[in-house]
């Protein structure tokens, strides 16, 4: 097995120096292949996802997982539209970022290149197989997919529908892999190739990403879990924060983006939480509320624990707070919040600037549902994850962030004394 990945990780390597030089026309008529090879390949993908399915059912999956491992015709048509859109999007690569003059008369020129060799370790959602392949390809860069198990035949299938696309073209072997073996120690041979690999972006549950970090030699971008909040200001709109508020939490309960504590500010408090909580109760959500909510619940809520606030359920269950002030309510998100996205629910300019400006997230929201965090929603076409650190890329991560730059230079003869 070792010598296997180790292959597959020379391969990507000398695939990523061909793909570096290959024109925004060759890539997007490929893209618009594999989109249509997703199509034609449909009934064996949903086929793949059913026994994937069956598996997950037996495993006692949640709801939430079972339905991010879900396919169906309308999330293959998705998967497909998304690398159309990638295709229409301006390549970054070869875009000069700015250029200058020195004294010495050098021209200086800096430029958007590929990273090179990207490995994605990810679970459960087969769809992000489609779009990592788009992404990477776009940008230049050769792929390494590493998915769960739960989502293995699934992934096989698309994996190979696009694989054939390649192959017709000509393509190097190693542009894009798949590694398909079950057993864990494959990621820790993988992650400790960093002669070959230059980025490893782990997706998944906190003990996927906490090991990655761990055992790896190869630089990491986390796309770490999403505790995502919307606080409920004391100048808030309520009919406005109860929609929102709504779609965060209920619209996809098991994703990143969607909402696991609602802050309420104390003055609206009594008038917001109890037809918020029947809509929540009547749409099957848990509800675990401080003190104060579950006095003005009166009854049917658990007490929420410093544990509940720093959960991200991937469920129907939500932590509910009543907070004094906008400040408390940014602490409280500060400290237990993953700096994904959060949200304010306010009509004060004031509050919201405060809230925009203090709040340490990768996407802060005013009067919008932390459901839109994703790069399609952002007009990126598909997104490859959504990064909770702040270097190189913070949020939702497309083509931009899938380069780096290099320096390129132009002289007349120029020596340094």
């Amino acid at each position: 097995m070792k010598e296997q990945i180790i292959n597959i990780a020379k391969n990507a390597t000398s695939a990523a120096r061909v793909l570096s030089g290959f024109s925004s026309l060759e890539k997007n008529k490929i893209l618009k292949e594999m989109a249509r090879a997703l199509l034609k390949n449909k009934d064996l993908i949903l086929k793949a996802n059913k026994k994937d399915l069956i598996l997950a059912k037996k495993s006692k999956l949640s709801l939430a997982l079972l339905d991010r491992l879900t396919l169906n015709e309308d999330r293959i048509k998705d998967m497909a539209n998304g690398l159309l859109t990638v295709a229409k999007l301006d390549d970054p690569v070869g875009k000069e970022i700015k250029s200058w003059d020195v004294p010495s008369g050098l021209q200086i020129h800096k430029v958007r290149v590929p990273i090179g060799v990207i490995a994605i370790i990810y679970e459960s959602r087969p769809n992000v197989t489609a779009d990592c392949i788009g992404l990477c390809f776009k940008s230049g860069n050769s792929v390494i997919l590493r998915g769960g198990s739960e989502a293995l035949n699934s992934n096989i299938a698309i994996f190979k529908a696009i694989e054939e696309v390649l192959k017709n073209n000509g393509l190097p072997q190693g542009t894009v892999n798949l590694i398909t073996t079950k057993d864990r120690k494959a990621v820790d041979i993988l992650l400790k190739l960093n002669n070959y690999i230059d980025l490893v972006m782990p997706r998944g549950g906190e003990a996927l990403i906490k090991r990655v970090v761990r055992i790896s030699r190869i630089p990491v971008i986390k796309h770490y879990k999403g505790i995502c909040h919307v606080y409920v200001d004391d100048y808030a709109d309520l009919n406005m924060a109860e929609k929102i508020c709504f779609n965060a939490k209920v619209q996809r309960p098991g994703v990143c983006n969607a909402m696991e504590c609602m802050l309420v500010h104390r003055d609206v408090a009594v008038r917001f939480l109890p037809l918020m909580i029947k809509k929540f109760k009547a749409a099957g959500v848990e509800l675990r509320g401080c003190p104060v909510t579950r006095k003005i619940a009166k009854g049917g809520i658990k007490l929420a624990t410093d544990k509940d606030y720093s959960t991200e359920y991937l469920d129907l269950i939500l932590s509910v707070k009543v907070v004094d002030t906008i400040s408390e309510a940014i602490a409280h998100i500060n400290k237990y919040g993953s700096h994904h996205s959060d949200s304010i629910v306010t009509d004060d300019d004031k509050n919201a600037k405060e809230f925009l400006n203090q709040v340490d997230s990768a996407c802060v929201y005013v009067n919008a549902s932390t459901r839109f965090t994703d790069g399609n929603q952002f007009g990126m076409g598909a997104e490859i994850g959504i990064s909770t650190d702040k270097l190189h890329a913070r949020g939702p991560m497309a083509l931009e962030e899938l380069t780096t730059y290099k320096y390129v230079i132009y002289g007349n003869g120029q020596v340094r004394s």
